[in-house]
């Protein structure tokens, strides 16, 4: 999987030039507009035809065939219910704080007529790191099983998830940006964000008949030195991967006219090192069970409904973390979130969100408690990415106002509600 890996990156960084067919850069490849592709005419909403182009491994194209580079920039200004002592982060004040959140460079485009890739280098403006981001190298080929048409590839990337092909798994749901000067509660599940960029892994993939979605991959944490040289720097108990980690995926899908459905299934098991400790000999067993559903209105009219619905559940056996911390034996952790958004000529979407984070009270792990809820509302307005306007096809801009308020947080009712922020975002990439 290394050489895999490296082979991969020496094709990106030493031949750009070579034939290579979201970002800006799919679109220069396709010849598309973006919302042919996204809902809302900016991404990272999928609609089915953004979905057949992840799926066959990014390598459609109009066949001429440009450079797939593209860059992209957010500036956001955040606003919380109560000031933070000490400030938001590292030479941010306390409340009231602009920011330029992050700038990335990607190359996302096709590599050879069966390979196309994403990558993601990211500049991050609150932690002031550069770093490698989201990562997903494709291989795909169309062929028959039992005269049903097969959709079958590989993958390599580094965040289980971000190669999944639905806004209900956690790599690219909702919401799709989100302040990192605001508080975040405690406990979350570790498929929700907490392997993303130190591991690395992949497996295989297959669509049958348009209706039958399978995948299972493998994943393996990266070494103190990998992170430290892709940018990922551990900070003093930062925890590690013990082993090797299985994740797997399945999923039915289904047109009805002008509605699409999705429900699915995914998961995982890893062993953790609290804090990277192994003095004990022993890690923490995780294993996240998810199920989701996906729904799409779209009529090729003015309006387009999604509807996203994610629950996780998590089974704690947190040997080490017992003999540490001083933690239960075993925990729970369960993670629901049910959202939909409205978009009106893919220019204005309006989407809210309900979520809700639950388990046993473990003061060790999670402090005052893991149980948090709370309401998501965000407007967004996106001038680009469709015909009829004065904008390059392949420039995106996207502005959005998001607030998130809290009826309990880490365990709490009480100022939950110092936590709730406002978040005003301006998206760019070209």
């Amino acid at each position: 999987m290394r050489n895999a890996l490296l082979r991969a990156f020496v094709v990106i960084c030493a031949f750009p030039n070579v034939p290579a067919h979201a970002v800006p850069s799919f679109a220069r490849q396709t010849g598309l507009q973006c919302q042919s592709c996204h809902v809302g005419a900016f991404g990272p909403q999928l609609n089915n035809v953004g979905r057949e182009f992840k799926l066959n491994g990014y390598v459609m194209s109009d066949g001429k065939d440009p450079i797939p580079i593209a860059g992209m920039l957010q500036a956001s200004f955040t606003h919380t219910g109560a000031d933070q002592p000490g400030g938001a982060a590292r030479d941010f004040g306390p409340n009231d704080n602009p920011a330029i959140d992050q700038v990335s460079l990607f190359y996302a485009g096709r590599i050879t007529e069966a390979v196309g890739a994403f990558v993601q280098v990211t500049y991050d403006g609150i932690a002031k790191q550069l770093a490698w981001d989201n990562l997903d190298i494709r291989y795909a080929r169309k062929t028959e099983l039992v005269g049903k048409p097969l959709i079958a590839g590989l993958t390599i990337n580094n965040n289980p998830t971000v190669q999944d092909l639905w806004n209900s798994t956690p790599a690219w749901g909702f919401p799709f940006e989100a302040s990192s000067l605001a508080p975040a509660p405690a406990a979350s599940t570790i498929i929700d964000g907490g392997l993303s960029q130190v591991v690395r892994g992949g497996g295989g993939y297959a669509l049958w008949n348009d209706l039958i979605y399978a995948e299972a991959d493998v994943y393996k944490g990266l070494g103190r030195g990998i992170r430290n040289a892709l940018g990922v720097v551990p900070v003093s108990g930062t925890n590690s991967v013990d082993g090797v980690i299985p994740y797997w995926r399945i999923a039915l899908q289904h047109n009805f006219g002008d509605h699409y459905l999705e429900l699915g299934s995914f998961g995982l098991s890893a062993n953790i090192f609290p804090g990277g400790d192994q003095s004990t000999g022993r890690s923490d067993n995780l294993i996240d069970t998810a199920l989701d559903a996906t729904y799409l209105y779209s009529d090729d009219g003015p309006h387009t409904v999604t509807g996203y619905v994610t629950y996780i559940h998590e089974r704690q056996t947190v040997d080490a973390s017992s003999l540490l911390l001083g933690a239960n034996a075993h925990d729970t952790l369960s993670t629901f979130r049910i959202n939909g958004s409205y978009s009106y000529k893919n220019t204005y979407t309006v989407s809210a969100q309900r979520f809700q984070t639950s388990g046993t009270s473990d003061t060790a792990l999670y402090g005052g408690g893991p149980d948090t809820t709370g309401w998501n509302l965000e407007l967004a307005y996106v001038p680009s990415g469709k015909p009829g306007i004065a904008l390059p096809y392949d420039f995106n801009a996207r502005l959005s106002l998001q607030y998130t308020f809290y009826d309990r947080f880490d365990g709490a009712r009480s100022r939950a509600s110092d936590n709730n922020t406002l978040f005003l975002m301006l998206w760019l990439a070209r």
